[in-house]
């Protein structure tokens, strides 16, 4: 009797303190103290998870939203933590980057140390080098010839990224800098931070794709063969459900020993256009095609061109790893502005399509 009489006090004693330190707020100094034990507790496993908090956003709602994003299992528990201890005040607005794996005493910590907002941009796919370094210089603090020059030799990048140690001698990091959205230190951004997380990302999201089609034999591509494919097949394709289809008509091509004939390599060879101001010439001049004199021309040089022309997508790259199956060897964009194509078996059919679509005889 008298040991269940100490265990009361001690416990009495504890809420006393809680209650005085919370300056009458009794519901959650109450509720702190009988769930303490959940502060040491994480939400889940870790994982980078991007939090926002707003200026003037109370205690109460920042824990809502965290709750909300799965960063905390208890936001009542949390808003009486802050509060009791006097930490709500010292909440600041800023973007922060917590992880489920933080205890909220952690989450608590780091929303008291607001960063400044990342440098965020984003690299479309089908992009060239020059096209990213241009851009780099006109909307960002980056240097765009800070980027060229870091992407200009693969080899200089094998060591730490092995996939990059089968690329041909003399290749860039064409192709192998992945399309994304990315955020960039906002103290301090660099060229150097971009191409590193591109290729970080790359390696995140593409080779274990490549590497999964190898092993189920569903490719005999090299990576550089797929990338140079899934470039092209990313210039063309407009729609999504015809890059299966488009990436099929260059490897039947392939197959047949016939030219792939590609628009888009002859405009890489080109490069860009001082009248235009573009990086792709369109459409191409009649001559165009027979008279660049450019390896990287399909219409001159059979197989594929020494490397990708551009940064294909994941969707252009699992096209070109699984094809879609069928006997189409031709193919003419439909003139409605649907990005769309009409597909064709023979010469004969293609050509009857151009006339249907184009006029002529």
């Amino acid at each position: 009797m008298v040991t269940r009489f100490c265990a009361f006090l001690v416990v009495a004693c504890g809420l006393l303190v809680a209650l005085t330190a919370c300056n009458g707020d009794l519901p959650l100094a109450l509720y702190l103290e009988l769930n303490r034990g959940g502060l040491e507790e994480s939400a889940g496993p870790d994982r980078p998870v991007t939090f926002v908090v707003e200026p003037g956003t109370p205690a109460r709602v920042i824990a809502r939203n965290l709750e909300e994003a799965g960063l905390i299992n208890d936001a009542r528990l949390f808003e009486a933590y802050v509060r009791v201890n006097g930490l709500a005040e010292k909440l600041e607005a800023g973007t922060f980057v917590l992880s489920p794996a933080m205890t909220p005493v952690e989450i608590a910590a780091a929303l008291q140390e607001a960063r400044a907002p990342g440098l965020r941009l984003t690299i479309p796919e089908g992009w060239r080098l020059e096209e990213v370094a241009a851009f780099l210089d006109a909307q960002t603090p980056l240097s765009g010839q800070e980027y060229l020059i870091l992407t200009a030799d693969a080899a200089l990048h094998a060591r730490r990224y092995a996939f990059l140690a089968a690329a041909p001698a003399g290749a860039t990091l064409e192709g192998y800098l992945f399309p994304d959205t990315y955020e960039l230190s906002a103290e301090n951004p660099m060229a150097a931070a971009l191409v590193q997380n591109q290729l970080d990302r790359f390696a995140e999201r593409v080779v274990p794709v490549y590497q999964a089609a190898v092993a189920a034999d569903a490719t005999t591509f090299s990576l550089h063969e797929v990338l140079t494919l899934a470039s092209i097949v990313e210039r063309e394709a407009v729609v999504p459900e015809e890059r299966p289809v488009i990436a099929g008509v260059f490897r039947n091509r392939l197959d047949r020993g016939m030219k792939l004939e590609a628009d888009p390599t002859v405009q890489y060879a080109l490069g860009y256009q001082p009248d235009s101001g573009r990086w792709w010439k369109t459409p191409l001049a009649a001559g165009d095609t027979v008279n660049t004199l450019s390896p990287y021309n399909t219409y001159l040089y059979p197989g594929l061109p020494p490397g990708p022309i551009a940064s294909p997508g994941l969707s252009s790259i699992e096209a070109v790893l699984y094809p879609a199956q069928h006997d189409f060897l031709y193919f003419v964009a439909l003139p409605d502005g649907s990005g769309r194509h009409a597909f064709a078996r023979t010469f004969d059919e293609h050509l009857e399509n151009v006339r249907r679509y184009y006029g002529g005889p």
